[in-house]
């Protein structure tokens, strides 16, 4: 269910270049050294397999949790603070001048997105924090990789892991929130997209819009049944019925019209910068439906358990239209096509493989799982309601208007910031040795306009330059 993040990498610098320190000389360079590991694991971890890269995200999250500090001393010495109960003497020598390749910008399609140069180190520093957070959201989407296996998990290996994908939701969510609030200080927008005021906005939004429904699949029984379905080892030919307590039902429709919030925010906030990737917007449109049509579900559950089976399925089809599908009522049916019916097995089918290779799925922020439930249910009851108890349903959209409002379960964590150690400080009061300073093993990644044009004979690049003549 989590947006598949990509990772993004950076070019090379020194930062003994740009920065000195008269009472701790070697900070600039062992700062350079951990920034150095860092560019190496982010570009190796590049080059894994997509299916492969989630063993590797610990490898990422160890070596950027060892760079962070030193960003955050030096980031103490030009202001002026207090870093582990020492005063840092540092002088901007020139400005600094980074590259890092932005992943939530638009970019050409099939062309790697291209590096943006930033200038100074506060933009260093939120590129540094937001890919940490990348890779939290990456960590739960790991975890909940975990719930679609072909061997469904015990409840308490389902539990573990929706607990673990939690935890990194909100881990994420502390660190867009802290640069939201560090952003509001800033007097003019970065270069690069991905860390502006509004897509940092956007993405606290969307990673507590997250947690919050993750909050309810723990319990939800419904999307385990889609996945036995879905599984080709279950041999199990019926259906068992589930029953969710009328109590937990109305709140699980809380708790789900909450992410819908969030994720209507994050929407909103994306809404205002120009140039996002067109997959993250899609993400996040989708996962707002997902929320708004779990709720229905809920709703629908809550009311078919006290009795009133038409106005379920009344809230099953207000659950299909949030979700962007066909209504299928009684005169709505003769009107839609077979066509819409195909198109829509086709992409959960392909859904499914998706999952199967562990490779871009859940990008559809789990809309066509929760279609599959509905339609279940909705199948359900309508014969039910046709043969046993004939009710009248009535229409969906009076009962949409009327929702209840949303019920925030999360207290935002508050992002801890990371200090280096005093015995580690003391070090670093040793002059300064240049030839210790580690920049990384990786080459650099070439620009894209030093790029070679596609087809063209090996030298004559020259010939491919666009000239300043008309003719």
């Amino acid at each position: 269910m989590p947006f598949p993040f990509v990772l993004p990498t950076t070019s090379s610098i020194s930062f003994t270049d740009y920065l000195s320190s008269s009472t701790h000389p070697s900070l600039p360079n062992c700062a350079t050294t951990a920034r150095g590991v860092v560019r190496d694991v982010l570009k190796r971890h590049k080059r894994i397999p997509p299916s492969s890269q989630a063993s590797n995200l610990s490898t990422v999250t160890s070596a950027l949790n060892d760079y962070i500090p030193y960003l955050f001393a030096l980031d103490a010495g030009l202001s002026g603070t207090i870093c582990a109960g020492e005063e840092i003497d540092l002088v901007l020598v020139k400005e600094l001048e980074v590259e890092w390749r932005s992943t939530l910008g638009s970019s050409v399609p099939g062309r790697e997105p291209t590096r943006v140069k930033l200038k100074s180190l506060e933009s260093e520093l939120c590129f540094t924090l937001s890919t940490l957070a990348y890779v939290y959201s990456l960590q739960a989407r790991a975890q909940l990789h975990t719930l679609y296996n072909a061997t469904s998990p015990t409840p308490e290996q389902r539990a573990t892991a929706i607990s673990a994908a939690m935890k990194h939701f909100l881990e994420a969510n502390s660190i867009h929130t802290y640069l939201v609030n560090r952003a509001g200080q800033w007097n003019s927008q970065p270069a690069a997209v991905d860390i502006s005021a509004s897509v940092l906005g956007a993405l606290a939004e969307l990673t507590m819009a997250e947690a919050t429904l993750i909050m309810v699949l723990k319990d939800d029984p419904y999307p385990a049944v889609v996945i036995e379905d879905r599984n080709k080892n279950n041999k199990d030919w019926m259906f068992r019925g589930v029953d969710i307590p009328k109590v937990r039902a109305h709140l699980f429709a809380r708790l789900c019209l909450a992410s819908s919030e969030h994720a209507a925010k994050a929407q909103a906030m994306l809404g205002r910068s120009s140039k996002i990737n067109d997959d993250l917007l899609k993400y996040v449109d989708d996962l707002r439906r997902t929320a708004k049509g779990k709720a229905c579900r809920f709703l629908a559950c809550d009311a078919e358990s006290g009795g009133k089976t038409g106005e379920g399925i009344a809230w099953l089809r207000g659950a299909r239209k949030e979700l962007g599908f066909v209504s299928l009522g009684t005169e709505e049916e003769k009107k839609s096509s077979g066509f819409s019916k195909l198109k829509k097995e086709w992409q959960e089918k392909r859904e499914d493989r998706k999952i199967e290779r562990g490779v871009d799925w859940g990008t559809d922020a789990g809309k066509f799982e929760e279609g599959r439930v509905v339609d279940m249910l909705l199948k359900k009851w309508e014969k039910m309601n046709d043969t046993v108890g004939v009710q009248l349903v009535p229409p969906s959209e009076p009962l949409l208007a009327s929702m209840p409002s949303g019920r925030d379960p999360h207290n935002p964590k508050m992002f801890v910031i990371p200090a280096l150690g005093e015995d580690s400080l003391v070090r670093m009061r040793a002059p300064l040795d240049p030839s210790e300073a580690f920049k990384g093993e990786e080459d650099d990644s070439a620009d894209e306009d030093d790029r070679t044009p596609a087809g063209a004979f090996p030298g004559t690049k020259a010939d491919y330059a666009p000239s300043s003549s008309y003719y």
